[in-house]
C-alpha cells in the first residue's frame, strides 16, 4: 500500500511536484510487483489486457466486463491508486455513465476516456477514428454526473493529432477542459518539441497526461524531461508486457533447445523467492489464525 498517495488523493498529488509516474500493469501480479518498487499510481492498461488475455492487438477488442474484472482483481491484491483505460466508455454517453460506475465499483481512482469512434485503436497505431468534439464533450460530462465519488477524475484523451492534425487536438483538448476533465492527454505528439507545445498550449488548464511507448509515434523523454516541459502525469502503459514477452520468448527457446531452464535460472524467480514476493508465508500464517476453533 502506498500510504502517502492514498491520504493525499490522486487529485492533490497531481497538483505538485515531482510529476507522477504512472507505470502499465495489467493484472494484480505486475500491480503487485510495481507497487513494491515503490509505484505510488498504477496504469491498468486496455491494450496491455488485450496483449496478454487475448493475445490480440489493441484494437477494441476488450470488453467492459473485462476489465471491470481485470480492475477488481488488481484493487483487491493492492491498494494502490489505478487509473484506468477506459478506451471510448464502450459507446456513447449512456454507456459511458455505465462504465464510469462499474469502474468505480470496482476500484478505479481514475478513468481515461477518448475520443475515437468504432473500431477503437492503439493510440499508435494508424487508421484512427474520432466522434465529433460535441459528442466527446457530452460523454466527459456523462461521466462526472455518473460517478459517486469526486476523487474519482475523468482524464480526457484525444488522438486528433493523426486525423485532424495538432492546432485541431489542440482545440478538442480546450473544449474537453471547459466541459470539465480534470487532466487532459493528448495522443500521439511525434517530435518533443511537439510535446512541449502541448504544455505551452494547455498547461494553465489543468494537469497534462503524457503516454510513453517504446518504440511508437512519441520518441522516449524521462519522467523528469516531461516534467521539465510541464507535464503532470507519464505513464508507461505497455512496457512490462513488451520486457516480460522479450524474456518469455528466451525462455521458451532455452527450454525448448536445451531440454532445462538451467541456463535460464540466473534470470528466474526460484520457488522460494516467488512465494515470498508474493506473500505465501505471510498467507498460510493469516490462515492458521482460523483453523480449529481458535480464539488466538
Amino acid at each position: 500500500m502506498v500510504v502517502g498517495l492514498m491520504a493525499e488523493t490522486l487529485k492533490s498529488r497531481l497538483a505538485r511536484r515531482p510529476i507522477l509516474l504512472a507505470p502499465g500493469v495489467f493484472d494484480p501480479l505486475t500491480a503487485l510487483v510495481a507497487t513494491q518498487a515503490g509505484a505510488e499510481a498504477l496504469y491498468l492498461s486496455g491494450a496491455g489486457i488485450a496483449y496478454t488475455r487475448l493475445g490480440r492487438p489493441d484494437i477494441g477488442l476488450v470488453s467492459m466486463a473485462e476489465v471491470v474484472d481485470t480492475i477488481a482483481l488488481v484493487a483487491d491484491r493492492v491498494a494502490t491508486p489505478l487509473i484506468v483505460d477506459a478506451d471510448n466508455g464502450y459507446g456513447n454517453a449512456l454507456n459511458m455513465q455505465r462504465t464510469m460506475r462499474a469502474f468505480e465499483r470496482a476500484g478505479a481512482g481514475a478513468l481515461q476516456i477518448e475520443d475515437q469512434s468504432y473500431p477503437k485503436r492503439c493510440g499508435h497505431l494508424s487508421e484512427k477514428r474520432l466522434i465529433s468534439t460535441a459528442d466527446m464533450t457530452g460523454k466527459i460530462k456523462a461521466a462526472l454526473d455518473a460517478r459517486r465519488e469526486a476523487g474519482t477524475l475523468v482524464i480526457a484523451r484525444t488522438d486528433a493529432i493523426a486525423v485532424e492534425g495538432f492546432d485541431a487536438a489542440i482545440e478538442r483538448a480546450e473544449r474537453y477542459a471547459e466541459a470539465g476533465a480534470d487532466a487532459l492527454f493528448v495522443e500521439a505528439p511525434g517530435s518533443r518539441e511537439a510535446l512541449g507545445a502541448i504544455a505551452a498550449a494547455l498547461g494553465g488548464r489543468c494537469p497534462l497526461m503524457a503516454n510513453m511507448v517504446e518504440g511508437g509515434r512519441t520518441p522516449l523523454q524521462s519522467a523528469g524531461e516531461l516534467e521539465t516541459l510541464g507535464f503532470s502525469l507519464v505513464i508507461f502503459p505497455g512496457g512490462i508486457v513488451r520486457a516480460l514477452a522479450r524474456t518469455a520468448e528466451a525462455f521458451y527457446a532455452t527450454l525448448l533447445g536445451e531440454g532445462t531452464t538451467a541456463g535460464f535460472r540466473d534470470r528466474m524467480f526460484d520457488f522460494d523467492a516467488l512465494n515470498a514476493l508474493i506473500g505465501t508465508p505471510e498467507m498460510m500464517a493469516a490462515g492458521k489464525r482460523y483453523e480449529g476453533g481458535s480464539d488466538a
